[in-house]
């Protein structure tokens, strides 16, 4: 059996839980053991935090009979705890009133008795009415009595505030409820903006009162506005079971604002709390706002869309939307029949037949951001085909036009043959036919083209062009590597074949083959082996096209084997060329792979545009990939947004799930960088949970971080903690990564003032880095600690750690302890140690530290820390009664401290102190 000092201690440790499973759980585990230990404070104690723990965990229901216990408890057996809890039951009588409201089970009668009792309270107690009415109006609200309603929302405004009154945040959210449904949106945005701009504390705050303001924003025209309260109130909601209601809300807003995509996702992601819902009315209210959001995507032509939902079969949106109307609306008759109305049952029919605000918003931040037309190469006119050429001059042209790669040069040839030439008699002028047209379709349909050059494959055989036919086998076998397949001998064939009877070009190409090949297998030696081959033929054609192409090769090859000056100079003679010549598919790759291997930012966002503008598709991914990170690097943040989110969009489109993955990766690094940290979050967390799907370690656990990062600029510390957590747990086998992780956790637990909390993760990463040898670092978490267990109030763990310090300094090797590094964390822990003893009155245990301690800082360029520590041992000497050393030590300090220096003041202090001490004032 647990003893009461454990059960208090579990207790004090759920406080420091946010609302929850985790928080819920500590204190049942108290529940169970409360009455074996006869502690009557401890007994009512445990039920008042279970009552609210239940109310903002998403368990109300439980919330009744611990509430119920406690009110008992307090009227039959009075004692002093219970007046330390009285404001607190008067309080929860609030969340009790609405809470019956919403459990269509519970008789109306036992809410108004409750309302009454509340009330009562209120008045013996000398406490404004101002809470009281507002129940009373609230319950007017969902009986869906009108004048009742409007009769007690006047009565609760007219009435003074206290301090049982709804916090500066909620009390204005419930007005807005009212302001909206009366169409008062104006209003609505008047009253909130004033409240939003003030300091908002409560647990449900800001993201209640954003989530209410989302369509007055809309309806009047503030757009950005109703975006960002949508953004920062989703990701408040999003992760508590308790705001299940307000979720199902945020799905419909998507839905109604032309995000319907989205709305479906927060669906999704959390269709299975339905199960769990924290009462029938929010039941209700999630499965009216899935079935509306469900019903807007099959009006779309997505009926077919899949569901997935835990333990069950997935289910077609178009089906689920039926079931989830079907359960509103019979949750709605049973409160409907409870309450003698029919409120319920015409909220939710109206709901799902409301209309879409009739404006779309961009509410996903990964969402593309602009919609700009390409800036497209000009295309050359098709030319005039001579009528007098036969088959054998036509395929000759559409050659020369694709050697050039001319391709709508090449159409025009190929269709003028196909309409003066219907058949070909001569195989080996269908050949040439179908290898052409396999070109002029390759770009668009690989499939197709595939066909044609099989098909010529084997007319060239079939005309006795063996080299030809070698070539064809050679092009469909590499175009199946790319599909996953891996039978190469018609490449090695080809190879053996053209070095033994083909020419420069033919060879040049069969190569140039043979190192794509390796490139795919990224067998980056033989690649760049071969690709030297295809240079040597191709500077034997004298063709400055094809050298071009192959200096393409060239600069991929060497990027891969990091021979990054070669790879840039190959990169920039394809790029001028292109630019000079075309076409514009050419002159994406090679500006593409330019700005890859360049390393200045400027040019990179330069020539990623250039590839950004041909239009062309093949290289759209990375180049804005690319020019989103240069743009970074140019702290440009706010237009890389653009491009990452555009390439998020094309990862989706092309069903590039790990590409999104990072793209999203980057986009969340561009978002905070923008002092966005809303869409920053939020999309890291997608991110989060792709990299996790992909098995992807690495980047999961800098997502991570990037979030933690994200939630302490937005002040969720909670939320920064677990990713802490998290990430100390993922980084077994990354000694440094865990002690940061560690050290920067215990750093906002310190400025959380959570001392004890601090003290632990900086001993746990000093620990860490001590098994890893990374003995100076390890300095630094001891004094770290330190710190934190004087403000916990820990000397004697304060005191041991001093010695641990003191220990691993001596410790360090000559050349470690030399570093000013290392001369700075160890002084600094003296003063950390001379701050614990002195400030406890424990002047004569703290000289041994502060003395000679300042001398070191002092010749390391320390001069104010030298200072303070200066100051210290003279203040040390004073109080012990050595006045005539302490003269000795602080006069020259001050002599030499400058009349601004930090710890000037408090030396001159203690310096009057010595000479009132010595008789000299």
């Amino acid at each position: 059996m647990k003893s009461p000092d454990e059960l208090w201690d579990l207790l004090r440790q759920s406080g420091d839980l946010p609302y929850g499973a985790a928080k819920i759980a500590l204190i049942e585990e108290v529940l169970r053991h409360v009455e074996a230990v006869g502690d009557p404070d401890l007994a009512f104690t445990t039920r008042i935090l279970a009552t609210s723990a239940y109310i903002y965990g998403g368990e109300p229901v439980k919330a009744f009979p611990t509430f119920a216990w406690c009110v008992a408890d307090f009227d039959k057996n009075p004692a002093p705890h219970h007046q330390r809890w009285a404001r607190t039951l008067l309080w929860d009588f609030k969340a009790m009133v609405s809470g019956l409201t919403r459990f269509p089970e519970v008789p109306l009668d036992r809410t108004y008795t409750v309302l009454e009792d509340m009330e009562r309270r209120y008045r013996e107690g000398g406490h404004s009415l101002q809470a009281v009415h507002k129940r009373r109006h609230l319950v007017a609200r969902h009986l869906g009595d009108a004048a009742q309603e409007d009769e007690w929302f006047e009565r609760w405004q007219a009435t003074p505030r206290d301090d049982l009154s709804d916090c500066a945040g909620c009390d204005p959210t419930t007005v807005l409820v009212y302001l909206n449904r009366r169409g008062r949106y104006e209003d609505a945005v008047a009253l909130a903006e004033p409240v939003l701009a003030g300091e908002l504390s409560c647990n449900e705050q800001p993201q209640s009162i954003l989530s209410e303001l989302m369509e007055p924003y809309v309806m009047t025209g503030r757009l950005e506005e109703a975006v960002d309260a949508h953004r920062r109130a989703y990701r408040a909601h999003r992760t508590r079971l308790a705001d299940l209601g307000d979720i199902g809300w945020h799905a419909v807003f998507c839905a109604r604002t032309g995000n319907e995509h989205r709305g479906f996702e927060i669906l999704q992601r959390h269709i299975d709390w339905l199960d769990k819902a924290p009462s029938p009315y929010t039941a209700m209210s999630f499965a009216t706002n899935g079935a509306y959001v469900l019903r807007r995507i099959t009006a779309l032509g997505h009926g077919d869309l899949m569901v997935r939902r835990k333990d069950r079969e997935d289910i077609a949106a178009a089906e689920l939307a039926d079931e989830l109307a079907a359960m509103a609306t019979g949750i709605a008759e049973r409160f409907d029949a409870r309450n003698g109305t029919g409120a319920q049952g015409a909220w939710v029919a109206e709901q799902l037949v409301a209309e879409p605000f009739g404006v779309d918003l961009v509410l996903d931040p990964a969402a593309r951001q602009t919609r700009t037309a390409p800036i497209v190469t000009p295309v050359e006119p098709a030319p005039e085909i001579p009528g007098q050429l036969g088959a054998k001059e036509l395929l000759d042209l559409a050659d020369e036009h694709s050697r050039a790669e001319r391709q709508t040069a090449l159409a025009a040839a190929l269709d003028a043959l196909d309409a003066r030439f219907s058949t070909l008699d001569d195989p080996l002028l269908r050949a040439r036919r179908a290898e052409l047209n396999a070109i002029r379709v390759r770009p668009g349909d690989r499939d197709r083209a595939l066909e044609l050059w099989s098909e010529a494959a084997g007319l060239y055989a079939a005309a006795g062009a063996d080299g030809d036919a070698s070539e064809m086998r050679a092009i469909v076998a590499l175009e199946q590597v790319f599909t996953g397949a891996a039978d190469d001998a018609p490449l090695r064939a080809d190879v053996a074949w053209q070095e033994e009877h083909g020419g420069p070009r033919e060879r040049a190409l069969a190569w140039a083959r043979m190192s794509v090949l390796h490139q795919v297998r990224q067998e980056f030696a033989e690649a760049g082996e071969a690709g030297d081959r295809a240079d040597s033929y191709a500077e034997q054609t004298g063709d400055p096209r094809l050298i071009a192409r192959h200096a393409l090769l060239r600069a991929r090859n060497r990027a891969a084997a990091n021979r990054g000056k070669e790879a840039l100079a190959a990169a920039r003679a394809a790029y001028e060329f292109f630019r000079e010549h075309g076409p514009a598919r050419r002159l994406a790759e090679a500006a593409t792979i330019l700005g890859g291997v360049t390393e200045e930012p400027a040019e990179q966002a330069e020539l990623f545009g250039v590839a950004i503008g041909t239009g062309d598709p093949a290289n759209a991914l990375l180049a804005r990939m690319g020019r989103g990170e240069a743009l970074r690097r140019l702290e440009r943040p706010g237009e890389a947004v653009v491009d990452l989110a555009e390439a998020v969009a094309l990862c989706a489109e092309h069903e590039v799930e790990d590409g999104g993955a990072f793209a999203r990766f980057k986009l969340a690094e561009a978002y905070a960088q923008a002092d966005r940290p809303v869409e920053a979050a939020e999309v890291a967390e997608e991110a989060v949970l792709l990299f996790d799907r992909a098995g992807n370690d690495h980047f999961g656990s800098n997502t991570r971080y990037l979030l933690a990062q994200q939630y302490q600029v937005l002040g969720d510390t909670d939320a920064a903690l677990a990713r802490y957590r998290e990430l100390i747990e993922r980084l077994a086998d990354n000694p440094w990564g865990r002690a940061q992780m560690g050290e920067e956790a215990g750093g906002l637990l310190f400025d959380l003032d959570r001392d004890a909390d601090a003290a632990e993760a900086f001993g746990a990463a000093a620990s860490t880095l001590h098994e890893v040898g990374d003995l100076v670092a390890e300095l630094r978490l001891l004094r770290r600690r330190v710190a934190a267990l004087h403000f916990a109030d820990d000397p004697g763990a304060a005191e041991e750690t001093v010695e641990l310090a003191g220990r691993r300094w001596a410790e360090l090797p000559a050349d470690k302890a030399a570093e000013p590094e290392a001369i700075w964390h160890h002084g600094m822990t003296m003063w950390e140690a001379g701050r614990v003893l002195m400030s406890r009155g424990r002047w004569a245990d703290a000289l041994p530290y502060v003395r000679g301690a300042a001398e070191p800082l002092r010749a390391i360029g320390a001069t104010d820390d030298a200072d303070h520590l200066g100051g210290m041992y003279a203040e040390a000497l004073l109080r012990t009664g050595r006045a005539a050393e302490a003269e000795k030590v602080l006069g020259p300090l001050l002599e030499g401290m400058a009349p601004d220096a930090p710890g000037r003041e408090v030396a001159e202090t203690v310096w009057a102190e010595i000479r009132q001490a010595l008789g000299k004032s």
